[in-house]
């Protein structure tokens, strides 16, 4: 018609199909186009519970980006500071920081970046992490300049603030549930912690062989809350017996996984995280878990190779919290007796890789013990 064109959306590509650091990607692209001096974005994430600051991703093509860093906040003066003032930070020399002691700060001069500028990500008020603009020139982030960069900022900050925000909100409707049905299940909140940390150290441990990058170590940390999640559909009886299972309630057990796959592609598919870049891994770690490398688990009888990495990292974190924690038909088992029988089930029932993996980090484990301990009643 007269008087209408069509336009060319310079940013089309984020409506697509496409995981988020792909879109990290274009984003940097897009601004390397318009302003020549921003050579590296980074976000990292900040976890409440440990104050955790860990890389999360990263648009940089050089060969020895920052990976499997995490720093707690309250050490990090400069980053707390912002994130207190609720406000961005310019360093337009970052030879201010050439005498600092954090690893981040050492890998930055290493790289030969010169400034950066350093966004806060609120939701709601709330802290979620950091963005980081770096340049290998300095005095480059000017304030003019830094009114365009804002947008693209909050640009980042909400495709990373709704995806991650999307699986948290599944996973905690998954734990209410688990409550709603009257609190029975032996697996406890501080259970699912540790899992989730012991899961981290193994993956981060891993990452050099297996090339996980950080984006696959924190969709571990956060799915794995959700590996028994079949549970909800077993009943008391068999879920708390503290005498040995028959051969039916045994196989009423092993049916949870397959019970918890079905609920993870209706919730899968009601949250519509189709889409999501590492939601497969979701659904291997609750169906395969139970898989053992000589193809005696349960419920496909798959072996070696063949369970996905996310299942087998799961497997080793979950059972030596079990082997760790008082259930109602054992008492705890101290760390030297069950990181003996860890390597008793490597290469027969436990991927051997994650085995060492988890036993490299036992002062990590400790930590994560004591800060998730079990509440007493009373």
């Amino acid at each position: 018609m007269i008087g209408m064109e069509e336009y060319e959306d310079t940013l089309s590509e984020l409506n697509k199909n496409k995981p988020l650091s792909e879109k990290i990607r274009f984003i940097h692209a897009v601004l390397k186009d318009r302003l020549g001096f921003i050579d590296r974005i980074a976000v990292a994430t900040y976890e409440a519970k440990t104050d955790l600051v860990k890389t999360f991703l990263h648009s940089s093509e050089e060969g020895h980006p920052l990976a499997r860093y995490q720093a707690k906040l309250a050490d990090a003066g400069s980053l707390r500071e912002i994130v207190h003032r609720g406000r961005p930070r310019v360093v337009n020399d970052l030879a201010i920081f050439s005498r600092g002691e954090h690893s981040h700060t050492r890998y930055i001069a290493a790289q030969g970046y010169e400034s950066s500028y350093t966004l806060p990500i609120f939701l709601n008020g709330l802290f979620f992490g950091f963005i980081f603009f770096n340049s290998y020139q300095k005095n480059c982030f000017q304030v003019d300049i830094l009114r365009d960069l804002d947008v693209f900022g909050h640009l980042i900050s909400s495709l990373i603030t709704n995806e991650l925000t999307t699986i948290r909100m599944m996973i905690s409707t998954v734990q209410s549930a688990r409550h709603v049905t009257a609190f029975r299940d032996t697996e406890t909140g501080a259970h699912i912690d540790r899992v989730s940390h012991y899961a981290r150290i193994i993956a981060k441990e891993l990452a050099p062989k297996q090339g996980f990058r950080d984006e696959f170590i924190e969709y571990i940390f956060l799915f794995a809350p959700l590996h028994d999640v079949g549970k909800i559909g077993l009943p008391d009886a068999v879920l708390k017996k503290k005498e040995g299972l028959t051969r039916e309630e045994f196989e009423e057990i092993k049916s949870h996984v397959l019970k918890g796959r079905q609920i993870i592609d209706s919730l899968i598919q009601d949250f519509g995280l189709d889409a999501f870049q590492h939601v497969k891994m979701l659904s291997n770690i609750v169906e395969f878990h139970h898989e053992a490398i000589d193809g005696s688990g349960y419920a496909r009888g798959i072996r070696g190779d063949q369970i996905p990495i996310e299942a087998r990292i799961i497997a080793v974190a979950d059972i030596f919290d079990a082997l760790t924690s008082r259930r109602p038909y054992k008492e705890s088992w101290t760390n030297d007796q069950a990181f003996s029988m860890l390597q008793k089930l490597a290469g027969l029932k436990l991927d051997g890789e994650c085995v060492e993996a988890l036993l490299s980090g036992r002062a990590a484990i400790e930590e994560i013990q004591t800060r998730f301990k079990e509440q007493t009643p009373g």
